[in-house]
C-alpha cells in the first residue's frame, strides 16, 4: 500500500504545483524537490511492501513513509486552500499587503514545513537502503512468502475425506473432459480463495470415469514463483515411465528441447494434466509453449484452477470455465458435522441440542465456504465442551482468523489473504476501500466507481487514452475476475449493477483496512462497545498509528450526540461516508457546520439519506473547495446555498431527493469539472437563465431543467454518456440537421405528438438503452433504431400499429417493455426468428390487447415474461410450450379466467409446465 500512497501523492501533487502556482510560487522549488525525494523513494517500496512481514522496524517504516506522504499532500493541499480564499477576495490593497505582513509570514511556514518532509523522507529513505531493500523491482525474498508457498502446495495423492456437494459440480465437468468435442481441450475450476477448487480438480483426477477415457495423467502445482523447467519435467515424468537413465536425459536438456518433448508427448498420447492454482496471465505465457491445446487428434486436455476467470480466458477463450457455488445450508452442516464430531459409525451417538444450537449458529458464520467450515469443525473437535463451543460462537470471527485446520495449514485468513497480497498496488487501495460497506450490503457500482475516482484510487497512466470511469470499472471488473468481490446483479449491458463481499472476504478487507491506517469505522449504536456492522472496536479504541484520513459512519437514531463530537480530532479528513437505520435523523442540519469548517480537505462527502428536519444547508460547505463528490441524495434538504458554487473541483454532484423541489442558486455552470450531475425534478422558481454549456466534462444530466435552461445548451455537451430529459420540447434540438450525441449510451425523454422520434434515434447512434414516455406519430423503422440497442421502455405511446415486426428485427435487442398503453391495437404477432437476443419481455397495462401470437422459433433466449393488466388477453400463445429457455413466468392483476387456465390443472397449463417459476400476484380470486 505505501507504493501506491506515495504514487498517489506525487500525481497529486504535480496537479497541485500545476492548478496552484500563483499561490505556491515562492516555494515552487522545494514543492519540486519534495516530489523528487517521492519518486526516489518510490523506487524501493515494491520491495519494502513485499518484505514487510520479515521485521516490525521494516513495517514501522514503510508506515512512516506512507505518513510523510501524506503528510506532503496535506501541507500542499492546506496552502492551496489558503491560495483559493486569497483570489477570492484579490484586491490591490490585499496584493500589497500581501508581502508586509501574515501572508509572508505563512509562505515562510510552509517553505519550514516542507523541508521537514523533505528531511523525514530523506532519513528514511537511507533507513531502507540500509536494511538492504533494493532499488530495482525483482523477485521478495521474504520468508514468510516461501512459508506460505509452501503451506498451499497441493498433492494429488492427498484425497480429502468427507467431501460434501460436489457431485453437480463433479458431474458438470467430467461430461466436457470425456466429451469427444477436440474443440474444448480447456477446462477452467475458477473462485475465491478455500472455494474447495483444488479438492473438486483432485476429485476429478481420480475419478473412475476420466481415469478411462484418458492415457495418461499429470498434477502439477504451479508457484506463484513458476520455473517452467521444474514444472516441465514434472509432468513429463508423470506422462511417461522412464528410466533412470531417460530422466537424467530429460534433466539435461535445455529449455526449448523440454519444452519440445512435452509438447510432442501430449500430441500422440491422450493426456490430461491438472495445473492447480495459476495465478496470472504471466505464469501461463511461461508454461505454454509446452501445451498444444487442441491442436492434433490424440484429445488430450487442461484442467486449472485459479482465482483469477481472467486467467482462464487468457489460456483458451473458448474454454468451459465452472464456477462452484459456495455450500447451501444443508450441505454446510453435513461437512461441519463430519469435521467436528469425530465419532463414526456410532448408531447411539445423538446432538447435544444446546450444541446443535451453537454449531448451526457458526457455520452460519462461514457463510458456505467449505475452508472456513473445515476448520471451524477442526478447531472444534479438538475441545468438544459446551462451554468451549459457546466462547468460539462469542468470537467466531476472531477464531477463524487464528485458526488452523487439520486437513490445511493454513488458516482462512491466510488463504484469503493471499489473494491480497498478489494483488497488483494499483488495486489494492480499491480493495481495502469495500471495507467501508456493511456486512451484506448490496454495493451499487456507479457509486463506488465515482467514489474511486473522486479519491484518486484509480490513476490514469496515459493521459487522455481512456476514461477514469471506464479505468475504474476495469477496476471492479478484475476485483471480480479474481473472485475477491461477487457480482448480486447486472444491468441489461451486462455491467456490474451491485455487487458485495463474502462475509470471511470481508473480514479480511475490514482487517487489512484498520492494519493498514486506511480506514476508520464508527458506530453510534454502541459508543463503548464493538460495533455489529463492523466487527471492530470502535470510537474508544487506542488510535491507529498515523492521522485518520477516511471515516465510515454507521449512525442509528442517536446521531446527534456522536455526529460530529466524535469526528473533531480528524481534521485530515479526505472522505466521510455514512449508514444509518431507518429512523436515523440529525436534530437540523446546522449540526454539518462543524463538519463544513473543521474538515476543509475533504474530497468525498456522501450524507445519502440523513434526514435533518428540512432547511437549507449551511453556507460553510462552500469552505470544502477540495471536494470531488458530494451526495445529497434522499436527504430532506430544500434549498442549497450560494456557497456551493465554491465547489470548483467537484466531479460528481447528486441532489436526487424525496422531495420534488429544491431551490438551487445559479452556481452550477461554475463547476466545470462535473461529470456526473443529478438534479431533483423541480429546482426552484428562479427565473435566471443556467448556462450549463459551460460543463463540457458532463458525463451524466438526470432531470435537465428545462425551464432554467435553453435547450440547445445540451448540444454542446459532447461527453454525456447519460441524459433524463423530461421536457418535450427536447426533441426540436434534432429538427436542425447533423445534431448528434455520439457518446450517449443512455437517453430517458418524453416526447409529444410533434416530436420527431426517428430523428432522435438517429441522432444517438451509440445508445444502449432507451426509455420513451408520450406519444409517438410513427415508430421508427428498425434500420433507423441505434443498433446497440440493448434496453427499450415505450410508456404510453398509443401506437395503433403492432410493433413488433420493426422491434424483432433489432440484433442486440435483450429487454422490451411496452408499457401503459404504449400500444393501443388488439393484436402482437412475434414472427419466426424474431428477437433473437431479448432475454426479458413485459407487457404492463395494454388496455387493448386481446391476442399475442407468437411463432415457436421466436424468442431463442427469452428467461423472463410479465403480463401486467392487459385485462382483454384470454390466454397466452401456443408457442410459448416451445420456449425452453424461459425461466420466470410473472403473472400480475390479470382476470381470474386468465389465471385459472394457467394453473395446475388448468386447459393452458400445457403451454407453461416447463417453466421452473410461475408466480401469479394481485390477480383476482
Amino acid at each position: 500500500m505505501a507504493e501506491y500512497v506515495v504514487s498517489f501523492v506525487v500525481g497529486e501533487l504535480v496537479n497541485l504545483l500545476k492548478e496552484a502556482v500563483s499561490s505556491l510560487y515562492q516555494v515552487t522549488e522545494k514543492v519540486g524537490q519534495l516530489v523528487s525525494e517521492l519518486r526516489l523513494i518510490q523506487s524501493y517500496l515494491q520491495d519494502a511492501d513485499r518484505r514487510q512481514d520479515e521485521d516490525e522496524r521494516l513495517r514501522n517504516w514503510i508506515s512512516e513513509i506512507r505518513e510523510a506522504a501524506y503528510d506532503s499532500e496535506d501541507v500542499i493541499e492546506k496552502y492551496a486552500l489558503r491560495g483559493a480564499s486569497r483570489r477570492d477576495r484579490v484586491s490591490v490593497l490585499n496584493t500589497i499587503k500581501r508581502y508586509a505582513g501574515k501572508e509572508c509570514f505563512q509562505d515562510y511556514q510552509l517553505g519550514s514545513e516542507v523541508d521537514e518532509i523533505i528531511r523525514r523522507l530523506s532519513n528514511l529513505a537511507g533507513n531502507l537502503r540500509k536494511y538492504g531493500i533494493r532499488h530495482e523491482i525483482g523477485e521478495s525474498s521474504s520468508s514468510m512468502q516461501g512459508r506460505q508457498k509452501a503451506l498451499r502446495r497441493s498433492y494429488s495423492h492427498i484425497i480429502e475425506e468427507d467431501i460434501i456437494g460436489v457431485e453437480e459440480d463433479v458431474q458438470i465437468l467430467k461430461s466436457h473432459l470425456v466429451s469427444p468435442d477436440k474443440t474444448c481441450s480447456v477446462v477452467a475450476i475458477c473462485g475465491m480463495g478455500g472455494l474447495g477448487k483444488t479438492t473438486l480438480a483432485k476429485k476429478i483426477y481420480h475419478d473412475t470415469d476420466v481415469r478411462h477415457e484418458f492415457e495418461s495423467f499429470a498434477w502439477a502445482y504451479v508457484s506463484q514463483q513458476c520455473q517452467p523447467k521444474d514444472v516441465w519435467e514434472w509432468i513429463l515424468f508423470k506422462l511417461l515411465l522412464l528410466t533412470k537413465e531417460e530422466k537424467e536425459e530429460i534433466i539435461s536438456m535445455r529449455l526449448e528441447e523440454l519444452a519440445k518433448k512435452l509438447y510432442q508427448v501430449q500430441m500422440k498420447k491422450k493426456c490430461l494434466v491438472i495445473l492447480d492454482d495459476i495465478w496470472s496471465v504471466e505464469t501461463w505465457n511461461i508454461l505454454s509453449p509446452a501445451f498444444p491445446l487442441g491442436r492434433g487428434e490424440s484429445g488430450s486436455k487442461i484442467l486449472l484452477t485459479t482465482r483469477n476467470t481472467d486467467v482462464a480466458l487468457h489460456v483458451d477463450p473458448t474454454c468451459f470455465l465452472h464456477q462452484p457455488r459456495c455450500l447451501n445450508e444443508a450441505d454446510s452442516w453435513e461437512l461441519f458435522q463430519k469435521k467436528a464430531f469425530v465419532i463414526k459409525d456410532d448408531p447411539d451417538f445423538t446432538f447435544n441440542t444446546e450444541k446443535e444450537k451453537l454449531g448451526r449458529e457458526m457455520v452460519g458464520s462461514c457463510a458456505g465456504l467449505p475452508l472456513a467450515i473445515i476448520v471451524l469443525g477442526g478447531l472444534l473437535a479438538k475441545k468438544p465442551t459446551l462451554e468451549y463451543w459457546d466462547t468460539v460462537c462469542k468470537n467466531i470471527n476472531s477464531y477463524l482468523r487464528r485458526a488452523k485446520g487439520r486437513e490445511q495449514l493454513l488458516g482462512v485468513s491466510d488463504v484469503l489473504a493471499l489473494s491480497y497480497y498478489e494483488l497488483p498496488y494499483q488495486l489494492k487501495p480499491c480493495f481495502l476501500h469495500l471495507a467501508h460497506f456493511p456486512e451484506n450490503v448490496e454495493i451499487p457500482s456507479k457509486k463506488l466507481i465515482r467514489i474511486w475516482v473522486a479519491e484518486g484510487l484509480v490513476q490514469n497512466e496515459v493521459e487522455g487514452e481512456e476514461n477514469m470511469e471506464d479505468m475504474a470499472q476495469h477496476c471492479l471488473n478484475e476485483l471480480v475476475e479474481r473472485c475477491m468481490i461477487q457480482v448480486v446483479q447486472k444491468s441489461s449491458t451486462g455491467r456490474i449493477r451491485t455487487c458485495q463481499m463474502h462475509n470471511l472476504m470481508r473480514d479480511l478487507c475490514v482487517s487489512k483496512a484498520k492494519e493498514e491506517n486506511f480506514l476508520e469505522m464508527v458506530n453510534s449504536r454502541n459508543m463503548n462497545e464493538p460495533a455489529d456492522c463492523f466487527n471492530l472496536p470502535i470510537v474508544h479504541r487506542a488510535r491507529p498509528m498515523g492521522k485518520v484520513r477516511r471515516v465510515s459512519l454507521f449512525l442509528d437514531h442517536a446521531i446527534d450526540r456522536l455526529f460530529p463530537s466524535q469526528l473533531t480530532s480528524h481534521l485530515h479528513l479526505r472522505s466521510l461516508i455514512c449508514f444509518h437505520e431507518k429512523a436515523a435523523q440529525l436534530c437540523k442540519w446546522k449540526i454539518m457546520k462543524s463538519v463544513f469548517n473543521n474538515f476543509k480537505l475533504l474530497r468525498v462527502l456522501d450524507l445519502e439519506g440523513l434526514h435533518g428536519q428540512g432547511g437549507k444547508l449551511p453556507k460553510e460547505i462552500g469552505h470544502l473547495i477540495h471536494l470531488r463528490f458530494l451526495s445529497l441524495r434522499n436527504t430532506d434538504i430544500d434549498e442549497l446555498p450560494p456557497t456551493i458554487g465554491n465547489l470548483r473541483y467537484l466531479q460528481t454532484l447528486d441532489l436526487l431527493t424525496w422531495n420534488s423541489t429544491v431551490q438551487i442558486p445559479n452556481v452550477i455552470w461554475k463547476m466545470q469539472r462535473l461529470r456526473h450531475l443529478y438534479l431533483p425534478e423541480s429546482c426552484g422558481n428562479g427565473t435566471e437563465k443556467w448556462f450549463l454549456v459551460n460543463l463540457r466534462n458532463l458525463q451524466t444530466l438526470v432531470n435537465f431543467p428545462p425551464g432554467k435552461c435553453d435547450v440547445t445548451d445540451l448540444t454542446k455537451l459532447t461527453n454525456l454518456r447519460k441524459l433524463v430529459i423530461v421536457d418535450p420540447k427536447f426533441g426540436d434540438i434534432f429538427e436542425s440537421a447533423g445534431v448528434k450525441f455520439g457518446r450517449l449510451e443512455s437517453l430517458f425523454f418524453v416526447c409529444n405528438e410533434d416530436t420527431n422520434v426517428p430523428r432522435v434515434a438517429t441522432g444517438c447512434p451509440n445508445l444502449y438503452k432507451l426509455h420513451i414516455e408520450g406519444p409517438i406519430t410513427m415508430l421508427p423503422k428498425h434500420h433507423q433504431l441505434p443498433s446497440k440497442l440493448v434496453k427499450l421502455k415505450l410508456q404510453g405511446s398509443r401506437l395503433n400499429a403492432d410493433p413488433m415486426e420493426t422491434l424483432g428485427k433489432l440484433p442486440n435487442l435483450r429487454i422490451l417493455e411496452l408499457q401503459m398503453d404504449s400500444f393501443m391495437g388488439k393484436e402482437l404477432v412475434c414472427a419466426r426468428k424474431s428477437f433473437p437476443q431479448l432475454q426479458s419481455l413485459v407487457f404492463g397495462d395494454l388496455t387493448n390487447f386481446e391476442e399475442w401470437k407468437l411463432d415457436k422459433e421466436a424468442m431463442p433466449n427469452i428467461c423472463r415474461l410479465q403480463i401486467s393488466g392487459c385485462a382483454k388477453l384470454n390466454v397466452v400463445p401456443d408457442g410459448l410450450r416451445f420456449m425452453t429457455s424461459l425461466q420466470d413466468l410473472e403473472i400480475i392483476s390479470m382476470l381470474r379466467a386468465f389465471r385459472l387456465k394457467l394453473e395446475k390443472g388448468g386447459e393452458d397449463h400445457y403451454k407453461v409446465q416447463h417453466v421452473p417459476s410461475l408466480l401469479f400476484r394481485y390477480c383476482e380470486s
